[in-house]
């Protein structure tokens, strides 16, 4: 199965794209749904975004239909911070018929989400959640994309702020990074394309240990916390420091590397006097 990376940037997305596609974007307040809105904007389409400063609750469903009103597509990047694993999928399995009942009503043509490499590998509480979200996806009447994509370049920050403190208790394992700004930029590109079921896993272009990350991060922004590095017990450990979460197969890659994002993040954390 192709995807639209395949044809390269020379027309951008598929011949058969929409122009000016009124697209929602669920979870269009948070880090890859800023970076959606941004490029479906720059991509001539017109984002919707379904949050509660919009006036949309997707757990409950309070004013989806009329926000879904003349829609065209869908991109659920939603989140929820939790380790539990009855939350997570409480959270996602929710949301995800919510969305897709009030989309198949509305006549949503095509519903993209977003997921996680690795999560039938990883034995995560999170993941647990994702994989219901793909279910429920998988289940409905609307045609559908999924987009795996690895740990964003900001997972190092994320980690520390879950563990305030002058000791940060990390998990032992082994990403493969990707610009959050690079995958919203393929999900326009998906979403603008036909639905092609389970699209080809996008991953950053190396390898990396988060807890180095983690270190570089603290020393470029000059802070200290003593970091301690555990594994994961049983097959969940096993899995995290090995390959459970890097992609199985060839697909797009973004470009910019950690260490190319880091730069760019603290320069803009010390300009904005962080």
């Amino acid at each position: 199965m192709t995807h639209n990376g395949d044809n390269g940037d020379t027309v951008g997305v598929s011949a058969k794209e929409e122009p000016g596609m009124r697209v929602a974007v669920a979870g269009g307040t948070g880090l890859v749904g800023r970076h959606v809105v941004e490029e479906l904007t720059a991509a001539g389409h017109h984002p919707v975004v379904l949050a509660r400063s919009t006036g949309v609750d997707l757990v409950t469903g309070t004013g989806l239909d009329a926000a879904l009103a003349g829609v065209d597509a869908v991109v659920d990047v939603t989140n929820v911070t939790t380790t539990s694993a009855k939350k997570a999928v409480a959270f996602f399995d929710r949301v995800a018929h919510t969305l897709q009942g009030a989309g198949e009503q509305a006549g949503v043509r095509h519903h993209v989400l977003l997921s996680i490499v690795g999560i039938d590998r990883v034995g995560l509480g999170y993941y647990q959640g994702k994989l219901r979200q793909e279910d429920v996806l998988k289940s409905g009447r609307t045609p559908w994309t999924v987009l795996r994509a690895t740990q964003f370049h900001e997972f190092a920050q994320q980690t520390l702020d879950r563990v305030p403190g002058p000791l940060a208790v990390l998990p032992r394992m082994r990403s493969q990074p990707v610009a959050a700004r690079e995958v919203a930029h393929h999900l326009v590109r998906l979403v603008s394309a036909p639905a092609q079921g389970m699209a080809p896993e996008l991953a950053g272009p190396r390898v990396e240990q988060v807890v180095d990350m983690t270190g570089r991060l603290l020393r470029a922004r000059h802070q200290r916390r003593l970091l301690l590095p555990v594994k994961m017990p049983g097959a969940t450990g096993t899995a995290m420091t090995g390959d459970g979460l890097l992609p199985t197969g060839p697909g797009p890659r973004g470009s910019q590397t950690f260490d190319e994002w880091l730069t760019h993040h603290t320069a803009h954390h010390a300009h904005q006097g962080g």
